[in-house]
């Protein structure tokens, strides 16, 4: 927010805050990049691993192990998503485009395989249904924009 004073940006790299379980930025920064027309990139939109692997041994969120808690919500984001036949990495990937100043997500990938997966999931179809229900189960913010199926 104090580089948005300073100066006059026309894009931020925003990495690993937007994310499925991080979405505090909808509090200042997303709103005042809304009204000042600048665009977002998100870069970590798997929280360091955590949101590609689900709550697995050795996960990792923001490059450390992930504590209990953001193990139980992972859990529990991973089974709603599994109830609409959804990956997790899908709707970590895609769930911060919803938001009209996002204009892309950098997942990273280490490999050329890595790469052809994320691009996978990100062309996978997502029901709308899921963003209605994460929300409901208080996993996402009501404030959350939802992607929308095409």
């Amino acid at each position: 927010m104090r580089l948005m004073e300073l100066a006059d940006p026309d894009l931020f790299l925003l990495a690993g805050r937007y994310t499925l379980l991080e979405q505090d930025a909808l509090i200042s920064l997303l709103p005042a990049c809304a009204a000042k027309g600048v665009g977002v990139v998100i870069g970590g939109p798997f929280n360091s691993g955590i949101l590609a692997t689900g709550s697995r041994p050795g996960a990792m969120y923001n490059y450390e192990p992930a504590p209990t808690e953001i193990l139980a919500r992972t859990d529990l984001i991973e089974a709603v998503c599994a109830t609409h036949g959804v990956r997790l990495g899908q709707a970590a990937l895609q769930f911060p485009l919803g938001h009209p100043s996002v204009v892309c997500v950098i997942p990273g990938g280490q490999s050329p395989s890595e790469v052809a997966e994320n691009l996978a999931l990100l062309e996978a179809p997502i029901p709308d249904t899921l963003w209605r229900d994460l929300k409901r189960a208080g996993l996402m913010s009501l404030d959350a924009p939802a992607p929308m199926a095409a």
